[in-house]
């Protein structure tokens, strides 16, 4: 909750943010006389477009986290000039069966998104929004409505308070209204994701038209003249704007 109150996009991209300083300070002071060993995996695409391990940094302080990080930040981040319109993103169906996970599509294009813009996602194995029972009653009850009234509810309502990692989320999942988010589901109806303040779209118009056996990784023209980027795997990067991404 400390984080989403900060703001995702705030958030996204920093080696340290305020959460992580958080953390790190309360190892150091309540758990630094215990032995522990952490294990960072690196991964980036190579040249034929596969994810690939990259590196692997073993040690128990706070510069195995920042070697790793500072790799994948070098390797992972996507900065362009100008902001994209349109974005069409592949969660896979085995791996993303919420919009707990799947909403990693927003969080790691929503820097790149045009104001105005759509982020088409292909969740061809979604079924539900929460991992959990309690959690996914939560999102069909509020929605992902943003963070100015997210926050004015969370003031005055217990369960919002009792669950704050579910009203974390819903700030995170949210565009603010800034661009469009689409869901094409395997498994839920339009009016359950148009329940949750998402736009709906059928999967199987979505499949036909951006198959993603034919999309290319990056910039693909439709045969109708419409110009989307493609992502296949979300979870594995970050996209955003050289002006959004700021000096970090």
């Amino acid at each position: 909750m400390a984080s989403a109150t900060y703001g995702i996009e705030n958030n996204l991209g920093k080696l340290i943010t305020p959460t992580r300083a958080i953390f790190n300070w309360s190892e150091d002071k309540f758990l630094g006389r215990l032995p522990d060993v952490y294990l960072q995996v690196v991964m980036q695409r190579d040249p034929n477009n596969r994810l690939v391990h990259s590196g692997v940094y073993v040690g128990d302080d706070l510069e195995t986290y920042l070697a790793a990080a500072r790799r994948s930040k070098a390797q992972n981040i996507t900065v362009f000039d100008e902001p994209i319109k349109k974005v069409v993103a592949v969660m896979q169906a085995d791996e993303f069966r919420s919009t707990w996970v799947a909403n990693k599509a927003v969080y790691r294009t929503r820097m790149v998104m045009a104001d105005g813009g759509e982020l088409l996602i292909l969740a061809p194995g979604l079924e539900r929004f929460g991992e959990q029972d309690d959690v996914d009653a939560f999102i069909r009850k509020y929605g992902y409505c943003g963070t100015p009234k997210c926050m004015n509810m969370y003031k005055d309502n217990a369960d919002m308070q009792d669950l704050a990692h579910a009203t974390a989320h819903l700030l995170h999942g949210s565009s603010e209204g800034r661009f469009t988010i689409r869901y094409a589901p395997g498994h839920l109806t339009a009016d359950e994701i148009e329940g949750v303040n998402f736009e709906y779209a059928d999967l199987k118009e979505m499949l036909k038209r951006y198959d993603p056996a034919k999309m290319t990784e990056g910039w693909n023209t439709m045969p109708d003249g419409e110009r989307v980027f493609f992502i296949s795997t979300p979870s594995a990067g970050l996209w955003a704007t050289r002006a959004k991404l700021g000096d970090r």
